[in-house]
C-alpha cells in the first residue's frame, strides 16, 4: 500500500504541460459538477464554480479543470469525500490552503482519464476559501492582455519546471500577487 508521503511524491513530480485552449472544458467543468451532485450525500455541497486557466476562454492552460466546492461542514467533507471518491480512483488529500501548514485546510482531489492523465483538480472547503482564486479568474476573464501575458509566463514556466508541479505553482506566486494587486 502507498504512503502518504509516495502518494505525494507521485503526483508533484507528474509532467506539467501547457496546451491551448480546449472549448470543451466547460462541458467538463458540468459533468463533474453533475457527478459530485450526484455522488456527494445530500446538503453537504454549497457551491461549485469552475476556476483556474481552464475557466478563461481563449487561455492555454494544464488540461485539467479545476474546481471549488464550497461545503457546508468541512470536516465531515474531509471523511466523506475521500471515502466516496477514492473507490471511483481519485487521490485525495487533506492540505493547507498557504504554506505547509496555513490554514484554512481543505480536501484535495485529483481525478483521472482511463489512461491515468489528470482531468480535474477538486478544491473541497469551506464558502469563500478560494475567494482569491475566484477574484483571479474574473480578473483574467475581464482583461485579455493580463490572461495573455499569464499564458506566457506558464508556457515558460512549464519548460522551466516540466517535472516539478510545485516549482511551476510557486513560479506564478509573484505575477498573480502583482497583478492582483496583493503585492503590497
Amino acid at each position: 500500500m502507498e504512503t502518504l508521503a509516495e502518494k505525494i511524491r507521485r503526483v508533484t513530480a507528474e509532467h506539467v504541460e501547457i496546451v491551448d485552449y480546449d472549448p470543451a472544458w466547460p462541458t467538463r467543468f458540468e459533468q463533474e459538477r453533475e457527478h459530485l451532485l450526484a455522488c456527494m450525500p445530500e446538503g453537504l455541497i454549497v457551491r461549485i464554480e469552475h476556476f483556474g486557466s481552464t475557466s478563461v476562454v481563449g487561455l492555454a492552460a494544464k488540461p485539467i479543470v479545476d474546481m471549488v466546492v464550497e461545503v457546508a461542514d468541512v470536516e465531515h467533507a474531509r471523511a466523506v469525500v475521500p471515502e466516496i471518491l477514492e473507490p471511483q480512483g481519485y487521490d485525495c488529500f487533506w492540505r493547507p490552503s498557504w504554506g505547509n501548514d496555513t490554514p484554512p485546510w481543505y480536501t484535495w482531489c485529483i481525478r483521472r482519464d482511463a489512461k491515468g492523465l489528470r482531468t480535474h483538480h477538486l478544491h473541497v472547503g469551506a464558502p469563500g476559501f478560494k475567494a482569491r482564486e475566484l477574484r483571479f479568474r474574473d480578473l483574467l476573464r475581464s482583461r485579455p492582455d493580463i490572461a495573455e501575458a499569464y499564458g506566457q509566463l506558464k508556457a515558460r514556466l512549464a519548460v522551466e519546471h516540466t517535472g516539478d508541479r510545485v516549482a511551476y505553482t510557486e513560479a506564478k506566486t509573484a505575477f498573480i500577487a502583482r497583478v492582483s494587486g496583493e503585492d503590497g
